[in-house]
């Protein structure tokens, strides 16, 4: 497990020139986006294979005017079987042409108390999708209090951990599909610092749970 990496200037400077032109082009465009079949989140299985919903919590006014998503969902689920427990949290985006857009829980993370102490990269076998999907994984602490986050970039047709490289799809996307939504999806787990296998353990595998339930949720 790695330290929080610092992007390296020699890359951050021609990426970010190159995110800074294609968003030019792709907000400049005055083509319509899609029309999107969208259910609210709010449909979300309340079970899934043994995890039930325990609590749901509403988004605050001040975090939706600074977060600025279209729908979002956050939630709380314990699984029947054992003592497991995680959060999942999404985000949607219905367009990103007007400036809204995720924000990455890293940046959001220290300001909310929680210090982030290492980060990484996992890969997840996710049902229905043809290959692994990539995610951030992050360990944060609070106190005594120590999380396991994982989290990624999902759109209709991409799973992607990369911040910068979901910028330049969203460009790409858009041109090909005439959609710009997206979804932030944060998988929280509480984590046991003797035991970091079975925290592990526990989020891979609500993810791979959870992954069709999310798909279906979010506009195909």
């Amino acid at each position: 497990m790695s330290r929080l990496p610092f992007f390296s200037l020699r890359y951050a400077l021609p990426l970010s020139l190159l995110i800074g032109i294609q968003a030019a082009t792709f907000y400049s465009t005055s083509t319509p986006e899609r029309e999107l079949n969208i259910k609210p989140l709010s449909t979300f299985p309340a079970e899934v294979e043994g995890w039930k919903q325990i609590a749901e919590y509403p988004t605050e006014e001040e975090v939706q005017r600074v977060l600025r998503a279209s729908d979002t969902l956050n939630r709380s689920y314990a699984h029947s079987g054992n003592r497991e427990s995680a959060n999942l949290f999404i985000a949607f985006f219905r367009s990103q042409k007007t400036g809204a857009a995720p924000h990455s829980p890293k940046n959001c993370l220290p300001g909310s108390g929680w210090a982030p102490s290492a980060s990484g990269m996992l890969t997840v076998d996710a049902p229905g999708w043809d290959e692994p999907i990539s995610v951030n994984r992050y360990i944060v602490s609070r106190g005594d209090q120590h999380s396991l986050v994982l989290y990624w970039y999902q759109t209709a047709h991409r799973v992607i951990a990369s911040e910068y490289l979901a910028k330049i799809w969203l460009v790409l996307d858009s041109v090909r599909y005439r959609r710009s939504d997206t979804s932030l999806v944060r998988v929280v787990v509480p984590f046991d610092r003797d035991h970091p296998e079975q925290s592990e353990a526990t989020a891979t595998s609500f993810v791979r749970t959870f992954f069709p339930a999310i798909r279906e949720a979010l506009p195909h």
